[in-house]
């Protein structure tokens, strides 16, 4: 395999960041476990090198499938997930989610290197648009099948049970859709952004070329919505509305994105009474809190978090001396909390900067695309990552109604590590394949390639032969 003088930086610098990571990580495990209110067992101490060992493993996965991609999308995701490890372990009370989380940490590395194995060419992906479409809204639609869907503990049906395994498929589902949501504009985004129907006084794309996407849209969030899952809702209007905004460069989608969306979450908000309830739980959580009747204490999530910010000031009241315990589920939708009290503003800003520097580093990715595919691709996968942070960081923090979805590497949660390690592989392998095409790095061809080539040139060497035979007689 040739190296180049860039690739060989790009993969040193990430070594030295994901060192970093690991470094800050088991610092953060070694003062948690010294804190006056940790609670983690002895036995952890295997568990935490097998996490720094995988995202080892992960490094030298890019190294050598992916020479030329971003070195710093994986340090970063390296140290949120390290983070999110150790407070995960540090608020677990009955000691059992060590071995899970790192369970799931190992088949996310998994997916990350089987992702950049098997996706060589990014452009391959457009031939399976519409098998990956049906895969997507598949995956939607099984929650609802009797027998198979689950409420796993709330009052959202989004889980899917397989004999002793549970997990959300719309995790899946998301990455799915916003393949099938790039591969489609690419297409026809001309079509799309010519706007030749007439309708009054606007000027709107043909029904033919925009239906497949607005039906595909459509349907995913009336499902979503029938299963309460508002915050995947959110998250795929947003998808929607930005991919088609980037690949026709029209403002009027944005305009009208946001109409929709007024109208939309107003409905919602008369209509469904999981929302309201959550709209009344942001305005006024004290009234829910400490209450002795049926439902009277669900406030008791959002006040909890309040104290814990308000206990960690600037500096927090360092690892292991905080009481976050004392807020429900706080390894789940609250560990933004968690963090808060413990780390203070300035760890809470941290992880915040942490996520705005993944996002940062997907749009680079998405502006040195030059196929309007992987720009696209690489926009609608920043976009998945950086909305699902800001929703629970703003939900956490009270400046949105809380929707219930996880901190993207940080929170506890097998589905959705998983499925984002896989986001990240393919955002790494369309950050390689722009490093070849910019020649940074030499355009090898793949080992389906060279099987190929191998074939062909078989094939012509026997028709050679053929004529060869057929001259001399």
């Amino acid at each position: 395999m040739s190296t180049s003088p860039i690739a060989t930086r790009r993969r040193n610098n990430e070594l030295i960041l994901v060192l970093m990571a690991a470094a800050l990580t088991i610092g953060a495990y070694l003062l948690a476990s010294l804190g006056k209110t940790a609670n983690i067992p002895a036995n952890i101490i295997p568990f935490l090198l097998v996490v720094v060992a995988l995202l080892l493993g992960a490094h030298l996965a890019t190294r050598l499938l992916a020479s030329g991609a971003d070195p710093v999308l994986l340090p970063l995701a390296a140290l949120l997930n390290g983070l999110g490890y150790v407070f995960i372990v540090r608020v677990d009370t009955r000691n059992r989610l060590a071995g899970l989380q790192a369970a799931w940490i190992l088949i996310g590395v998994g997916l990350f290197v089987l992702t950049m194995l098997v996706v060589r060419r990014v452009p391959d992906l457009r031939s399976y648009k519409w098998t990956l479409l049906v895969l997507g809204v598949a995956l939607l639609v099984a929650p609802a099948i009797p027998g198979i869907g689950t409420y796993n503990g709330t009052n959202a049906r989004l889980w899917i049970a397989v004999g002793p395994l549970s997990f959300q498929p719309g995790e899946f589902a998301k990455i799915f859709l916003a393949i099938f949501f790039a591969a489609y504009l690419a297409e026809n985004r001309e079509l799309i952004a010519a706007g030749t129907w007439r309708v009054g006084p606007f000027n709107l794309p043909e029904p033919r070329h925009i239906f497949p996407l607005v039906l595909t849209w459509g349907f995913s969030v009336v499902v979503l919505v029938g299963q309460k899952d508002l915050g995947s809702s959110l998250l795929f209007f947003t998808l929607f509305i930005v991919l088609l905004w980037v690949s026709t460069e029209r403002k009027s989608f944005l305009i009208v994105g946001a109409a929709l969306f007024a109208i939309g979450a107003f409905f919602a908000w008369r209509v469904f009474a999981n929302v309201q309830s959550r709209v009344d739980l942001w305005l006024d959580p004290w009234s829910r809190f400490g209450g002795t009747t049926a439902g009277g204490d669900k406030g008791r999530q959002a006040v909890q978090a309040w104290f814990a910010f308000a206990n960690g000031g600037l500096f927090g009241t360092g690892l292991g001396q905080g009481s976050p315990n004392k807020i429900p589920a706080v390894q789940n939708d609250y560990i933004f909390a968690a963090i808060g009290e413990e780390l203070g503003l300035f760890g809470a800003t941290a992880i915040l900067i942490a996520f705005l520097l993944m996002i940062g580093a997907g749009l680079r990715i998405a502006v040195r695309a030059e196929r309007p595919f992987e720009k696209l691709l690489a926009t609608g996968l920043t976009t998945i990552l950086g909305v699902q942070a800001f929703v629970i960081m703003g939900g956490v923090t009270r400046l949105l109604p809380l929707t219930g979805v996880t901190l993207p590497f940080v929170s506890y949660g097998g589905s959705s590590l998983v499925a984002n390690f896989a986001l990240l592989g393919l955002l790494l392998r369309i950050s390689d394949s722009s490093a070849r095409r910019n020649r940074e790095i030499p355009d090898e061809p793949t080992l389906s390639e060279r099987m190929e080539a191998r074939r062909l040139q078989r094939r012509i060497d026997k028709d050679a032969a053929r004529s060869g035979a057929g001259s001399a007689t």
